[in-house]
């Protein structure tokens, strides 16, 4: 903030230039120190103000070069979600994180902050024919609590029941249904989109959750993508879909209810689903590389 350089840093702390350059690094590190490059030749602001021009929603468009990969396209922007992640979520609030290889990505980088009477919920379940789940969505969500201080709630259920009537007993057992109250009180819900079409395979897609009749059902509604396995049309509607009535995830009137509704996207590949989360109003910060931004105000 002074200006200082950091030899003189290292003078007035009585201490090496290299010990300066340490302790700026956990500065940055820690949250203590957060950089911002307001770029003379700002085309990410110019695309994050149409954006919200013409959907409502404020973006923030990462800057990738156009040869990167989807696989690099999802690190950098899940590296800007953890940076920023703190200036939305703080004491006596509730976040409720959807697992998946975006949230597993951002939980690696999230940036330290302390809050007090805070609680990270689970948004939907993780178990599915070969496994319940829960160490990797624990993991998931344990990164984002130890990072907040925040207490986890973990939604021990499976992704897809196998028979709707299950679903709608375990709603209504007391544990499940305390769970299911918290959702519906969250200040923030942060979440991917799920897509079959990803060049990153969509956790839901990839892990053994959806067996051949599934993905024939899905195909047979039009369903272009998911959020919290809760999956939805192009134009946004989840009506019809029977995948549905078996998954897990809060309904979209819940993620509705929520104040703030982040979305982190990464790769044309998912602008189907993009588009159709935002007809669906789910989202109100968007969290998206540079090219998939332009490709989305192009296509629309």
């Amino acid at each position: 903030m002074q200006d200082l350089t950091m030899d003189a840093i290292a003078r007035e702390l009585h201490t090496s230039r290299s010990s300066v350059s340490r302790l700026l690094s956990h500065a940055r590190s820690s949250g203590l120190v957060d950089i911002r490059i307001h770029s003379p030749m700002d085309a990410p602001g110019r695309i994050e103000k149409e954006i919200l021009d013409r959907f409502q929603v404020t973006a923030h468009v990462v800057p990738v070069p156009d040869r990167a990969s989807d696989v690099d396209r999802l690190e950098r922007v899940a590296l800007s979600v953890a940076r920023m992640l703190g200036q939305y979520f703080d004491s006596n609030m509730t976040m409720g994180i959807a697992w998946g290889s975006t949230m597993n990505a951002i939980s690696r980088h999230v940036t330290i902050k302390a809050t007090h009477n805070s609680q990270i919920v689970q948004l939907n379940g993780a178990g599915n024919m070969s496994t319940t789940g829960l160490g990797y969505a624990s993991e998931i969500l344990g990164r984002f609590g130890t990072a907040f201080g925040a207490h986890v709630q973990q939604f021990p259920v499976p992704a897809f029941f196998d028979d709707p009537e299950t679903k709608q007993a375990f709603w209504r057992e007391r544990s499940v249904s305390r769970l299911l109250e918290m959702q519906k009180r969250m200040d923030v819900a942060l979440f991917g989109l799920g897509s079959p079409f990803s060049e990153v395979p969509s956790r839901v897609y990839a892990g053994g959750y959806l067996e051949a009749a599934d993905y024939a059902s899905l195909s047979e509604s039009g369903a272009v993508g998911d959020v919290a396995t809760v999956f939805f049309r192009a134009d946004g509607s989840t009506d019809g879909i029977p995948l549905n009535l078996r998954g897990t995830g809060p309904d979209f009137t819940v993620l509705r209810r929520t104040p703030r509704r982040i979305c982190v996207i990464a790769g044309t590949s998912k602008l189907a689903s993009l588009h159709g989360a935002l007809r669906a109003d789910l989202i109100t910060d968007l969290f998206v590389d540079e090219g998939t931004a332009r490709a989305l105000i192009a296509d629309s």
